[in-house]
């Protein structure tokens, strides 16, 4: 018999929805670490980390949301590469990826993951 283990996630408060503009970013310190959050849409957030690692700077939250061929994704502010920002992946880079995490809105307050 195997024995689960229950992963418990911590939620951090960062925002309200409507301190982000619809198609937009903004950057959260969460547990000492950079989250790029970013809103598509009317109220559609995810979460990632803000570190670019082409250009080696903390800027994610600034670059231009958009979507590739229906993925969402954001293009890195510096050299433009491409996100995704459901799983991380460089669009441009199969081998590289960046950290995602979870992300949710409670009572109009955008709540971000640790597990």
């Amino acid at each position: 018999m195997q024995s689960s283990q229950s992963i418990t996630t911590t939620w951090t408060t960062v925002c309200t929805l409507e301190d982000i503009i619809p198609n937009t970013g903004v950057c959260a310190l969460v547990n000492g670490q950079q989250v790029a959050i970013f809103r598509v849409g009317p109220d559609q957030l995810y979460a990632i980390d803000n570190y670019d690692p082409f250009s080696k700077a903390y800027v994610l939250s600034r670059g231009i949301v958009g979507d590739r061929n229906g993925i969402p994704k954001v293009a890195s502010p510096i050299y433009k590469q491409n996100f995704n920002l459901k799983t991380g992946e460089c669009l441009d880079d199969s081998t590289v990826t960046i950290r995602t995490f979870a992300v949710q809105l409670v009572e109009n307050q955008v709540q971000v993951g640790f597990s």
